[in-house]
């Protein structure tokens, strides 16, 4: 008598994997173009969504003032390398988390007393307060006359990471590292209380979850990933510090990534941010080739949003939740049985 039964990986197995090929392959037969124009913007926005969804997806809480805390980073971070000589760069980004993180917990706190769409509108006074700060007190920009300030070089352990592949793979260990970190957390008491919080306050605080502890808990841990995220942004991408570059364009930016990948799960942070990178090159490329001399650049840039906006409302009426969940079922009808 036989007996099939689906192979089985172990849960590291997928993500060691595209880590090695991160590491290994990528680098070798990766272009400049792609690193800058594609793979360090993903980086940097799938660690955005992670720390987004930590917040949303897991605790429940609704935030659309991702932007100000990656400018909080951002900036923090340039200040701090700034004022400080000598700091290493690690300990400068570190610190920046942290004062994210103190920003986070600010306007986290009318969590406490609100919540869904009054909390949103709540986080989105952190946008509005954090962009006018930056652009009224110029001591943040080392009173630069356009507001725009050069990040600083990118330097750990003595070396400096100045190419396109150096900052990929500056950028890809921190992600990475954090990114293990989150997945550790959210398989924790603390992620269990995240989750009990979302489904249902009441019943978390009956069972003994400190409710509004791990609100602030998660308002703290998730701005400290964006701030860092916000560092990659500006100090990595865009290799400038700058208001603009963390509008409010950015906060809906990162939400969509959140839930077009999927609410509640990292995987779907990475799946959503590689749709929202790659899939309007894509469009600009074949809008430029086909209707390139017939439209100048600004239509030919609000066609692609009105395409993208299209395409993420029939997603999310076909898949409400998220790539994530697609990308499940895909892997379950391709497994094969053994």
């Amino acid at each position: 008598m036989s007996t099939t039964h689906a192979k089985t990986w172990p849960v590291w197995a997928a993500p060691l994997a595209l880590l090695l090929v991160a590491y290994g392959a990528v680098p070798l037969l990766g272009s400049a173009y792609l690193f800058d124009a594609i793979l360090i913007p993903f980086l940097a926005l799938s660690l955005a969504a992670v720390g987004l969804n930590l917040l949303t997806g897991y605790a429940g809480q609704l935030s659309l003032g991702s932007a100000a805390f990656m400018a909080v980073g951002a900036f923090a971070a340039y200040n701090f390398n700034l004022r400080l000589p000598g700091l290493p760069l690690l300990a400068s980004i570190a610190l920046a988390g942290l004062s994210a993180t103190a920003i986070g917990l600010f306007f986290g706190l009318p969590s406490l007393r609100l919540s869904g769409f009054y909390l949103a509108v709540s986080t989105l006074a952190a946008q509005f307060f954090v962009q006018w700060a930056l652009t009224k007190f110029s001591w943040f920009t080392n009173d630069s006359a356009s507001g725009v300030i050069d990040a600083p070089p990118l330097q750990a352990f003595g070396i400096t990471f100045d190419t396109p592949v150096g900052r990929y793979l500056f950028a890809l260990t921190l992600v990475a590292v954090l990114t293990a970190l989150v997945w550790r957390l959210v398989h924790t008491q603390t992620g269990h209380n995240f989750i009990a919080v979302r489904d249902n306050p009441l019943a978390a605080r009956v069972i003994g979850v400190p409710v509004l502890r791990t609100k602030l808990l998660a308002f703290a841990i998730s701005s400290f990933i964006v701030g860092v995220a916000g560092v990659l942004w500006a100090f990595v991408y865009l290799r400038t510090v700058e208001p603009a570059g963390f509008n409010l364009d950015r906060s809906f930016q990162i939400l969509f990534i959140v839930i077009i990948g999927g609410l509640a799960t990292i995987r779907g942070a990475f799946l959503g941010a590689a749709l929202i990178v790659v899939f309007p090159l894509l469009l600009s490329r074949l809008g430029a080739l086909l209707f390139g001399g017939w439209f100048d650049s600004g239509v030919l840039d609000m066609t692609q949003r009105i395409v993208l906006g299209a395409l993420i409302i029939f997603f999310l009426i076909k898949e409400p939740q998220g790539l994530a969940a697609l990308w499940v079922r895909v892997r379950k009808k391709l497994s094969p049985a053994v």
